[in-house]
């Protein structure tokens, strides 16, 4: 019989942390709780290439750094893109989704990377190629690595290691004389406060989402679970594995990380002679163009869904983009999702080899619904239940989900105490309903304003949101709206044309505010 258990019982239940609790912090409870107190007017928070566009425009507007602060756990703005980038097989001299124009280190967009690779290499193909897309060539889009070099250029300009407090953000109180209250766990250990005036909140996406059927596998057999990867997880064991056995693998999806996935398995199989059989399964298997109307209307076929870019052109400034701000509830909802959806570019190289791959049966394709998931000796069995009824197993090494991120906002601590406690709502896609300004709705406090920029905005005034342009739009029209309100400098004509210039000379700014 087990010896009874003699730790004494605790007196009391600790006290809750009223920091924790209340949606209203006055300064009195914020001094009492012993952290040390950083008052700023401006503050973003993520520090990544969202913050980094808010910055961005703060600057231009003559912010000084005695006003500004930018709060993330990485060193580099660019530093959570790379990853996720690198992980689903973007490195650095592979190129991305963006056009020229999408220049997240500049917001008048010129020089755009095409003109800026043509003058860095002495050639004038990439440059002339703009002027021929898509009719002639296929759309234009940067490097990663031509990307990342110019972010590091700008933080640099911009003087972000003065402003860059290294912590994740806890929590975010509204303050009862108005404002924010910004509670910090300091990568240094240190616990601090930010009184804020202003808040921007552009902390990406919740992490990472691997389907259910898939995490409930991993739960079940953990000694398995290095067999299911998400394509945004590091993965590299799985390619090196591929290369000393003969093996099957998994692909699901049909987005343009899938395209990635595909493409980095059939390069190996041709580059270094992987014997690999890639079995790609369709969940809803597009083998025609869609939409109902010629006017709005995209290509599709062979399983993909294809478009440039993750939203039509129309969608960053053009009639579309002013058709989706004229509607609103679940008519925005629709909208967006009949212009975005699941899709992938439509890259000549790419569709030329799966085609000589389906041939040699390197890579076939299924389409169903998956039954069961379960362990077998040397791999997984998926179970697949097709169109009409029939099940169907299939044996392979690895399973790679290439089905995206998490989207759910309440997955995240800080965006889950948002709605909970400031006052911030969800929108009909399920995400954080903000107004065209890219006010965060329900949670001014005072002459404060929150605002919030990238993919958990989907669902408001403007589609590409997740995207290179939509964070410098979104910081733009933020900056617009704290100008209306008259916290900010407006930034004209003649403020933008200085500002470009001294851009293209790369002249940083002094910590009052003005460029050297």
């Amino acid at each position: 019989m087990p010896a009874a258990d003699t730790t004494p019982l605790p007196d009391r239940v600790p006290a809750v942390d009223p920091l924790e609790q209340k949606s209203l912090l006055d300064e009195v409870t914020v001094r009492r709780s012993g952290r040390r107190i950083l008052r700023r007017r401006f503050v973003t928070i993520g520090a990544g290439l969202g913050s980094l566009a808010m910055v961005h425009l703060w600057r231009l507007a003559g912010v000084a750094d005695r006003d500004l602060c930018a709060i993330g756990p990485l060193d580099a703005p660019s530093d959570t893109y790379e990853y996720l980038a690198t992980n689903s097989q973007i490195p650095r001299h592979e190129r991305l989704r963006s056009d020229s124009g999408s220049t997240i280190d500049a917001i008048w967009g010129w020089p755009g990377y095409a003109l800026r690779e043509s003058v860095a290499e002495v050639d004038p193909r990439q440059a002339a190629r703009v002027l021929t897309e898509p009719l002639m060539a296929e759309f234009f889009t940067p490097t990663a690595g031509q990307v990342y070099r110019s972010v590091d250029r700008e933080t640099a300009r911009l003087g972000w290691d003065r402003v860059h407090l290294s912590g994740w953000v806890r929590r975010i109180r509204r303050a009862d004389a108005g404002g924010y209250w910004i509670l910090v766990d300091g990568t240094d250990g240190e616990s601090l406060a930010v009184a804020a005036e202003h808040v921007h909140v552009a902390i990406g996406y919740p992490g990472v989402a691997l389907l259910p059927d898939l995490q409930a596998f991993r739960a079940r057999h953990p000694e398995a679970g290095f067999r299911i990867a998400n394509a945004y997880e590091p993965h590299g064991h799985l390619y090196d594995e591929l290369r000393r056995r003969r093996a099957t693998v998994l692909v699901r999806g049909s987005g343009i990380v899938a395209s990635r996935v595909l493409q980095r398995l059939l390069d190996d199989v041709e580059q270094v002679g992987l014997d690999v059989e890639v079995v790609h399964l369709f969940r809803n298997y597009v083998d025609a163009p869609q939409g109902a109307s010629r006017r709005f209307r995209r290509r599709g076929g062979g399983g993909f869904a294809y478009q440039a870019f993750n939203y039509p052109k129309a969608c960053w400034g053009g009639q579309l983009r002013d058709r989706l701000e004229a509607t609103d509830g679940a008519e925005r909802a629709d909208l967006i999702d009949r212009m975005g959806g699941t899709n992938t570019a439509p890259r000549r190289s790419w569709r030329r080899q799966l085609r000589r791959h389906g041939r040699t049966g390197t890579y076939r394709q299924m389409c169903g619904v998956v039954a069961s998931v379960e362990a077998v000796d040397d791999g997984i069995r998926t179970t697949i239940r097709r169109a009409d009824g029939r099940l169907e197993s299939l044996d392979t090494a690895y399973v790679l989900d290439a089905t995206g991120l998490q989207a759910d906002p309440t997955t995240h601590p800080l965006y889950a105490d948002l709605i909970a406690r400031c006052g911030a709502r969800r929108n009909p896609k399920g995400r954080l309903a903000v107004e065209p300004s890219f006010e965060v709705c329900g949670t001014r406090s005072g002459t404060g304003r929150m605002y919030a920029s990238g993919a958990m905005t989907l669902g408001g005034a403007y589609a590409g949101v997740d995207s290179f342009l939509g964070l410098q739009y979104a910081a733009l029209r933020a900056a617009d709206d704290m100008a209306e309100a008259g916290a900010l400098p407006r930034i004209g004509p003649l403020r933008s044309a200085r500002g470009w210039w001294g851009w293209a000379r790369n002249r940083s700014y002094d910590s009052d505010g003005s460029m050297r």
